[in-house]
């Protein structure tokens, strides 16, 4: 699919950015947002699940480099473009993946950032688009999944921002991320009009 040719494509703003998305790539929303609010890049960041690439193109101002992973080849193209587009090629990869398997298990990144799919849904994604927001039966299957393999994957000193909605059990994802050594707090959130968008960051330290 040439995106530039599609009939189906969108032009967004967000700030100074200028943003093209196609219909089977997750339009950015107030869960992308309230990352971008939060985000303080250094080093290098990888930005999980990145869809069109806006919080790579973020990151990419003020990080050494990133690396933008997702699932949906679709938004992994749409993702270059808009890279290329807003001056950052240089500064990111971009690789399709699920998850971690791509990367090799090495803790190297300072920041890890995740807009997980966190919606309570039965069956598995019938559309590239649906792995943004499908969760599987509790929301959970792949916060939990991105939970025991992130914390390899991260420098002491390092953070993770995932951003996720109140249906799928936020509590639990506090816990998880202490059990396995980080510091974790919600440090923003966002009321809508049936969840909550929560912001958790957990960070790695000496002790971990």
């Amino acid at each position: 699919m040439n995106l530039h040719k599609s009939k189906s494509l969108k032009k967004i703003r967000f700030g100074e950015l200028a943003l093209y998305i196609s219909d089977d790539v997750y339009e950015p929303a107030e869960d992308t947002f309230l990352i971008a609010k939060n985000l303080k890049a250094k080093g290098l960041v990888l930005d999980m699940g990145t869809g069109c690439g806006i919080l790579s193109i973020l990151a990419a101002y003020e990080a050494e480099h990133v690396v933008a992973v997702d699932i949906n080849p679709h938004a992994a193209r749409c993702a270059k473009l808009n890279i290329e587009m807003n001056g950052v090629s240089d500064k990111v990869d971009v690789i399709v993946g699920d998850l971690f398997a791509p990367l090799i298990e090495k803790s190297i990144f300072d920041t890890i950032l995740f807009n997980a799919p966190y919606l309570p849904e039965n069956g598995e994604p019938n559309s590239p688009i649906e792995y943004a927001w499908a969760g599987g039966r509790s929301g959970r299957r792949v916060i939990d999944s991105f939970i025991g393999q992130a914390p390899k994957h991260l420098k002491i000193g390092g953070k993770i921002l995932i951003v996720q909605s109140t249906l799928s059990n936020v509590e639990k994802t506090v816990r998880e991320l202490n059990k396995q050594g980080l510091k974790a707090r919600i440090i923003d959130k966002q009321n809508l009009f049936f969840e909550t968008i929560v912001l958790i960051e957990a960070i790695k330290d000496l002790s971990s």
